[in-house]
């Protein structure tokens, strides 16, 4: 018996080991894993369709899904990226050259307010609009300098990008092919009763594909809509606005509008009434209808996770592990959710005498 403990513990000890030791030689390239199994898991129900359909051999399936995937998710990604850092190099320039004066906005907003707004202004010491000024410039100038940057020195990192690229297209190709023999695995490697793995997996599942195509599709949709509204009223640097947009909506509640919001502000303020008003009104009753309704049907539905989870999760993941957080903090929400819904509902009563 005890010789059975001891080879117990040295087996557990043994893959503690490995396990650790694995990880962190996938470290320099999770991201490209992480991104594979993500991708796996929502192409997947395409994989097993085609297959039924067609009865192709699954090498031949999983590369025509893996094709679909290319096109349809990953090659947008690149283009609004490779656009975005040239938007972002050309709005650096135009704040180092002057051409676009903050400054003279910053006045016109302030003596547009009424008095005793620009009075509680100066009594919090937001009056001076040149200390303010060089903060929002500094600010602006930062990150377009860090957009500018990267369109410069892409090159740099060309070679690190290629090989993380093609190693998510590879792994990508055998989790399509295998797996759905590798969650049989995973499954059988967990020591929880076969209704407990198969309600985590589930809630897995779920989750990974509600955050990409729910939050993605609503992304997509408030940054087109407040990218168009933007170029329609004539206002500079209309892509990078949207892609902002786009990506703040995938926080909820407050999302698309902390950029349109602001904007529609200055313009009532400054004497723009129609294009405040028609911003105002497109944001409200159009950018704000996508959040109010898509998400809801189509992350909470299949989440089943309350707003203010979904809404703090998706900001600490992003606060921890940068852009991929946006599905790791809600992937992580609701895995907490549901393991200590099943230990709940699995811990031994305490009889009371």
């Amino acid at each position: 018996m005890n010789e059975e403990k001891l080879q117990n513990k040295s087996l557990a000890v043994l893959l503690g080991l490995v396990t650790i030791a694995f990880i962190w030689i996938l470290l320099p390239f999770y991201g490209a894993v992480f991104w594979a199994v993500i991708l796996g898991i929502v192409f997947a129900p395409l994989q097993h369709r085609l297959q039924l359909k067609f009865g192709w051999q699954r090498n031949l399936t999983s590369l025509c899904t893996l094709s679909i995937c290319l096109v349809i998710a990953i090659l947008p990604v690149i283009i609004v990226g490779t656009l975005l850092i040239q938007e972002g190099a050309t709005f650096y320039k135009t704040i180092e050259s002057g051409e676009l004066d903050i400054g003279k906005y910053l006045a016109q907003f302030k003596h547009s307010l009424p008095p005793y707004f620009q009075n509680l202004l100066d009594r919090f010491g937001l009056g001076n609009l040149n200390g303010l000024r060089d903060k929002i410039v500094k600010s602006s100038m930062q990150g377009g300098q860090v957009l500018a940057s990267q369109a410069f020195s892409f090159g740099q990192g060309t070679f690190e990008f290629i090989v993380s690229f093609f190693i998510m297209l590879y792994l990508l190709f055998f989790f399509l092919r295998d797996g759905s023999e590798l969650a049989r695995k995973v499954r059988a490697a967990v020591p929880l009763e076969d209704n407990q793995k198969r309600r985590l997996q589930l809630k897995f599942n779920r989750v990974v594909r509600a955050t990409i195509k729910g939050n993605l599709l609503v992304a997509i949709t408030q940054g087109a809509l407040g990218g168009a509204i933007f170029w329609f009223l004539d206002i500079p640097s209309a892509l990078l606005w949207a892609v902002l947009m786009g990506f703040l909506s995938l926080l909820p509640a407050v999302g698309a509008g902390i950029v349109w919001a602001p904007v529609a502000l200055y313009f009532l303020l400054s004497g723009a009434i129609w294009q405040g008003t028609v911003l105002a009104l497109f944001g409200v009753f159009v950018i704000g209808l996508v959040d109010n309704v898509m998400r809801p049907i189509m992350v909470g539905k299949d989440t089943k996770m309350p707003d203010y989870m979904i809404l703090i999760s998706t900001l600490g993941g992003l606060a921890v592990f940068g852009l991929n957080g946006f599905v790791i903090g809600p992937l992580i929400a609701a895995l907490f959710m549901s393991s200590w819904g099943i230990f709940i509902e699995t811990k031994p009563r305490v009889q009371l005498p």
